[in-house]
């Protein structure tokens, strides 16, 4: 489940449960975010219609049913393309021109970014060349159609933010960043620290939340903390929430608390601007 506000107060959602047991098509996601959850901005994982990147019948309904509703599209988080760090340059270039098409989609569908993964070989200098080489390709694509490109740290070496941070400086273009994600490090990194590196090249946040206390708050994030290194690197565009499936309650639930939780944080931001004076932007 993702959630983020914006800029106007809106929040993106995304309910991986529901729609793993077909109870919601990704057809029906503008409709459920918009009238269960007051959400106007949604995201997508590229699992859950997998076959449609080039599909223009599917994606003019999916676009027509989020304009009827007033939903925008944000961003679309690519798990399905292959390995763009792969050792085998035809593995490579195979992932590289299916992931294109996707960026096609989400310049189709209105869309800002387009997350990919960092995974393929195993030492970590060639993993770093190899998938600068494959980001470059698709962050030239993709700067033709104002679109970004952000590798999340999701696992393996992109769960390390020197080596990230350090192939995004190998690749060097205005369009391809970070998606800083505040869990999913392992527990040898402080994850405030890692995020801190990550923002300056940050094109989307993902805030996760697993669990939650009885007063709202996350049990392992302390996101007072972790939004004032969001927004002290002057950061203003989406933060995606995630839950990492550990509410007992269901994601329902964590969809609400992770709502309210941020917009708590929006209110005692809000509330300090004031206090100094100043506008508060975010």
């Amino acid at each position: 489940i993702s959630l983020a506000p914006v800029a106007d107060g809106s929040i993106w959602v995304i309910s991986v449960k529901t729609i793993r047991a077909d109870k919601m098509t990704t057809l029906d996601f503008p409709r459920v975010a918009k009238e269960k959850y007051g959400i106007d901005n949604i995201e997508f994982v590229d699992q859950f219609f997998i076959d449609k990147s080039k599909d223009t019948k599917y994606l003019t309904e999916l676009k027509k049913r989020a304009s009827d509703l007033g939903v925008e599209m944000g961003l679309i988080m690519i798990d399905t393309t292959g390995a763009l760090g792969s050792p085998d340059k035809q593995g490579r270039d195979t992932s590289v021109e299916r992931t294109l098409a996707w960026i096609d989609a989400a310049k189709f569908l209105g869309c800002h970014t387009l997350r990919v993964n960092a995974y393929g070989a195993e030492d970590p200098v060639e993993l770093k060349k190899l998938m600068a080489e494959s980001c470059s390709r698709l962050s030239d694509y993709a700067a033709e159609r104002d679109i970004n490109v952000a590798i999340e740290n999701h696992g393996g070496l992109s769960s390390d933010p020197e080596w990230l941070v350090s192939v995004i400086k190998e690749v060097n273009k205005p369009n391809f960043g970070t998606l800083p994600d505040f869990g999913n490090f392992p527990g040898s990194v402080d994850r405030y620290d890692a995020v801190e590196m990550m923002m300056p090249f940050a094109k989307a946040v993902s805030a996760k939340a697993f669990r939650f206390t009885p007063d709202g708050l996350e049990h392992s994030t302390d996101y007072f903390r972790m939004m004032d290194i969001v927004m002290d690197h002057g950061y203003h565009g989406h933060v995606g929430i995630e839950s990492g499936g550990g509410d007992p309650e269901g994601e329902d639930r964590a969809i609400r608390l992770t709502k309210a939780l941020l917009e708590k944080v929006r209110t005692r931001m809000v509330t300090e601007a004031a206090d100094l004076g100043s506008d508060f932007r975010g």
